[in-house]
């Protein structure tokens, strides 16, 4: 015998299946043009795949194409990468700020005559004790050694001559064509010699070396400081443009920069040349000719 719940069951299913007839007709003449059977379950069921279909279109419309930047609060992807990146790259310049700092700061004391410091935290990272160097040399190496050392000996660069006559050894490049316009004199100050030409007129490097510095100076305008082997630096100041950049290599004849009238200390357009060994100012017209 059933019982009321389980007849009121099978009331609602059989509600569920009966079929239905939904037809569409033409409001004049009546004529039908569409007739679909439906029963409620399928109504229902159709509606839910519709319903389920709209939301994985949505959300992969979200996920995969742009217009999830249109939603409040959904951060850009690019703009995070971007963010990202620009934090790093603050903290590599920071680095690099300090190492620059440092290293001008011992340029300068180089430059001056005194001994370097070595106080910075960075350079304290890389500090090597000679205890934990291995100086382990093959037999080879040994060999090899032995030959570079016997073709050094009678080399014009040889470690035999005396500092002070190093740079006479060299053939130095003219950096400028023109006329000097004030000679070396260190009792003022005046650590170089100024060489008068045509603005524009090309600067080349004067030997071989590595920039060790390209940058502007308020006082001498753009600069560019070269390393020569045997602790020769080059210097050239007033310069409107530097083509090189700060750890290139040059070679001599090379063009590094053009001839300007920048920086504060300045009344025309000149190249402002300084030639500097060991620590110290060399007389620049007693190694080249202008």
């Amino acid at each position: 015998m059933a019982t009321p719940n389980s007849a009121k069951k099978k009331k609602v299913r059989e509600k569920l299946r009966n079929m239905y007839r939904l037809v569409l007709l033409h409001e004049d003449t009546f004529e039908e043009r569409l007739a679909l059977r439906l029963t409620p379950l399928n109504v229902f069921t159709y509606a839910g795949l519709l319903l389920i279909l709209l939301i994985i279109i949505v959300t992969a419309i979200i996920a995969f194409t742009p217009l999830r930047e249109y939603i409040p609060g959904y951060s850009d992807v690019t703009t995070k990468r971007n963010a990202a990146y620009a934090v790093f790259k603050a903290d590599s310049l920071e680095n690099e700020l300090i190492i620059r700092e440092n290293y001008m700061n011992n340029l300068h004391t180089l430059l001056s005559g005194g001994a370097p410091a070595d106080s910075s935290d960075i350079a304290e990272q890389h500090v090597v004790h000679s205890g934990e160097i291995d100086d382990y040399k093959s037999k080879a190496d040994q060999r090899l050694r032995e030959e570079v050392e016997e073709a050094e000996k009678y080399s014009v660069h040889s470690s035999g001559i005396s500092t002070r006559s190093q740079a006479a050894a060299y053939f130095f490049f003219t950096p400028v064509e023109g006329v000097v316009t004030a000679g070396f004199s260190p009792q003022k100050d005046h650590y170089g010699i100024d060489v008068a030409t045509k603005e524009g007129e090309s600067v080349k490097a004067v030997f071989d070396g590595t920039v060790i510095f390209a940058g502007w100076s308020p006082e001498v305008g753009h600069v560019i400081q070269i390393h020569h082997r045997n602790n020769l630096v080059s210097i050239y100041k007033h310069c409107s443009v530097v083509m090189k950049r700060k750890g290139e290599s040059v070679t001599a004849g090379e063009v590094i920069g053009i001839v300007g009238n920048t920086g504060e200390q300045t009344t025309g357009a000149h190249l402002h040349f300084e030639l500097w060994e060991d620590g110290s100012a060399l007389n620049p017209q007693d190694y080249l000719t202008f």
